[in-house]
């Protein structure tokens, strides 16, 4: 059957719904977009683009911070954060970048509904799948899930949209936080720990473990933990909280040992939950784990006929390239294209604090473990003339690469915009390049890229000859 005569329903219009429905139309298929909130879904409108503009605007704080370092000196007014325009400027990023998806996609022809789908157990008489919205009845050739997840909920701290906050919420605020409580120091806490202090307010982390980005680099983490004490904030390690609850004009969180901290609000970032309730998938056969993600294979597909999966209702890596890239497989095999499966190991990842941590490739932990059999080097970012001009002393390149064969097999980036930095390493542990051939391509000098080759160059005779 050509593609031109099949139907592609997509249920869920995040990066993984979006990208698929962009790319189905590229084959011809009919294409339906069926998104509760609009087009992005939760990552343009509550998640990504927001946390992100929020972080961009915290960042330039810190650069105006460092700008006497340069010998720009203020004259008259100073700089100060207005917290609430930003949370404006937010919610405009998000609608306009919500509104330019679905300007594309209606262009290409895109079929869009607004509404909540849901999956029948039954199939037509031609073996389609059946979705519904409301009354409305879809046949589909392929159905695409991506319907992404939402945050993590404590009974005792129930999130009130004022006072307890879940990251969807903290934008519609219409004071400034005078002292915000961080629970959870996974990426997302993290992020927002940085950010909010960063614009001036004091910041309060609650971690359940010993130290912030448990799952992280720990290079990194220690580094992200030493910035973070050099500017102000508290970080509550080995704490869990219990419970939060609004007393007069502020919250009080109370820590399993029995501690209460004393804040103006709270930010509960304590996980994500799929959003794979009620709407018949299971009933569909479609397996999903304990924890409720859809169980899929390296190219999107469920347990279930003619249904795929893509993006943070998978559970496979929370990030929104990872949802694009699941989605534009799943349609490439859905509709016999050539299919290249999903290759964790060549994902690259960046976590949004000051500095930055960008990763990609084999960790530090595989690599104590003896799991992989690399040796390493990590060389200051203080070292390196592009970044001394700039006034930054913060960061490390740190390069993985294989004993007996020489390639490049990871790396580690914590630096300011260290996303931008990871893109030829990336590409490296894709092409699998010897330390050798990374090493003898040229950089700009002076550049922050120069301590990336120099790393490459350390490695050098490190890793034994062939």
């Amino acid at each position: 059957m050509s593609s031109k005569d099949q139907t592609v329903v997509i249920i869920g219009g995040g990066p993984g719904g979006y990208e698929a429905a962009a790319q189905s139309r590229v084959h011809g298929a009919r294409t339906i977009l069926i998104e509760e909130q609009g087009p992005g879904g939760s990552a343009v409108l509550t998640d990504v683009i927001p946390s992100k503009t929020l972080i961009a605007s915290s960042v330039w704080m810190d650069n105006v911070r460092r700008a006497a370092e340069l010998n720009i000196v203020e004259e008259g007014s100073s700089y100060t954060a207005d917290v609430l325009g930003i949370f404006d400027r937010v919610g405009r990023m998000a609608g306009t970048q919500s509104a330019e998806i679905t300007h594309r996609l209606s262009e290409s022809g895109v079929e869009l509904i607004r509404g909540r789908g849901s999956i029948l157990p039954e199939t037509a008489d031609n073996g389609r799948r059946i979705v519904t919205v409301g009354e409305r009845r879809f046949e589909a050739d392929a159905v695409i899930v991506s319907t992404g997840a939402r945050p993590r909920k404590l009974p005792k701290a129930m999130p009130d949209g004022k006072r307890i906050l879940t990251w969807k919420q903290i934008y519609s605020l219409k004071t400034v936080p005078t002292h915000l409580i961080v629970v959870g120091s996974g990426v997302t806490g993290a992020e927002f720990a940085s950010a909010f202090n960063s614009v001036g307010v004091k910041v309060t982390l609650v971690s359940s473990r010993e130290h912030v980005l448990p799952n992280d680099d720990p290079d990194a983490a220690r580094l992200i933990e030493e910035v973070f004490a050099k500017n102000g904030v508290n970080i509550c390690a080995n704490s869990r909280a219990e419970a939060a609850r609004v007393v007069d004009d502020g919250v009080v969180v109370t820590l399993s040992d029995g501690r209460e901290l004393e804040g103006s609000h709270v930010l509960m970032a304590v996980g994500a939950i799929p959003n794979t309730d009620q709407m018949g998938l299971e009933e569909a056969g479609v397996e999903l784990d304990e924890r409720g993600f859809v169980k899929i294979d390296r190219v999107s597909r469920t347990t279930a006929n003619r249904i795929y999966a893509a993006g943070d209702c998978t559970g496979v890596f929370l990030l929104a390239s990872v949802a694009s890239a699941q989605g534009r497989i799943a349609i490439a095999h859905a509709l016999g294209d050539a299919v290249e499966p999903l290759n964790l190991d060549q994902v690259s990842s960046n976590i949004f604090t000051n500095p930055e941590i960008a990763a990609v490739g084999v960790t530090q932990k595989q690599v104590d473990s003896g799991e992989v059999d690399c040796v390493s080097v990590t060389l200051p970012i203080a070292r390196n003339a592009r970044a001394r001009m700039r006034g930054i002393d913060e960061g490390f390149v740190k390069l993985f690469a294989r004993r007996r064969t020489r390639t490049i097999a990871g790396a580690v980036i914590c630096l300011q915009y260290a996303g931008e930095f990871i893109f030829p390493l990336t590409l490296a542990v894709k092409n699998r390049l010897t330390v050798d051939q990374f090493a003898n391509t040229f950089t700009i000098y002076p550049s922050i890229s120069g301590t990336i080759t120099e790393a490459a160059r350390s490695l050098h005779k490190m890793v034994e000859l062939p």
